[in-house]
């Protein structure tokens, strides 16, 4: 059976931010890659229409996909919709169905922004329910019973909603990918004006090696790197069910406890 692997963020541009180099690193261990964002991107423009902004994003996080040779899945729902509700749910669970993830990469369960709180709590549900047959999906699709592990990136701004920090059970390597993270990001064109004039960005690109070398710093090994919390195993797989620090061990620094990668 092939092994995949599944990113799903809340907005174009989010995956680039804080899960790509781990996506790109799993994809040279023999993964296949699928990536989504849950919304459209549809109020990340300071000047634009809901219509025109909504296929300019679509088309850059198509773009971003393409150049790390992952299956794009389209967005659900315009930004700020982004609700814990069962439509979505539905299709979301679908979508996990059909591509039955080994690996799911989502968003960190604390965050400053509901779309990302929400997009996790989503996804774990989604995963949960990939087998339960009695939860009718959109479209329908029968349950599968394969194991999946799921994986919370760190928040952006490596703080939850009431700023205290937050550091992952473990760290991954990203050096040998960096410039390819640096390319997918810098895709995002259209986000370049809007997070320097909302969030007061001096620049994307920078704001995402700063990040990077941030967790980086945390390994007390490596120069840039993500940090990832590793979901409960109940409902999804085995306890020892660990794929993505299986697949990237000689990358892997783990932070919680002060083990090594030597000590698992």
């Amino acid at each position: 059976m092939k092994k995949v692997a599944f990113a799903v963020a809340a907005h174009p541009d989010d995956i680039e931010f804080m899960m790509v180099g781990t996506l790109l690193l799993l994809k040279q261990a023999g993964y296949e890659l699928h990536y989504m964002n849950v919304a459209n991107g549809s109020c990340g423009t300071p000047t634009l229409d809901r219509d025109e902004i909504v296929a300019i994003r679509t088309q850059e996080a198509k773009r971003s996909a393409q150049s790390m040779n992952a299956v794009f899945h389209p967005p659900l729902v315009d930004d700020v919709n982004i609700f814990y509700e069962r439509p979505v749910l539905a299709r979301l669970a679908a979508i996990v169905r059909q591509v039955r993830p080994e690996i799911l990469l989502i968003p960190s369960p604390q965050d400053y922004m509901e779309d990302h709180t929400n997009t996790s709590r989503l996804m774990v549900t989604a995963a949960f329910c990939r087998g339960v047959r009695n939860f009718p999906t959109d479209p329908p699709v029968g349950p599968v019973d394969t194991p999946v592990a799921l994986y919370h990136a760190l928040p952006y701004g490596l703080q939850d909603q009431l700023r205290n920090a937050v550091r992952p059970e473990f760290v991954v390597d990203i050096g040998s990918v960096l410039d390819q993270k640096r390319q997918a990001l810098a895709l995002h064109r259209s986000q370049k004006e809007w997070l320097e004039e909302s969030q007061g960005l001096d620049s994307t690109l920078k704001t995402m090696e700063d990040l990077a070398a941030q967790v980086g710093a945390m390994s007390n090994r490596f120069a840039y790197g993500e940090g990832w919390q590793r979901h409960s195993h109940w409902g999804f797989a085995s306890e020892d069910f660990d794929p993505l620090t299986n697949a990237l061990n000689d990358k892997i620094a783990f932070i919680t406890g002060g083990r090594s990668c030597q000590d698992r």
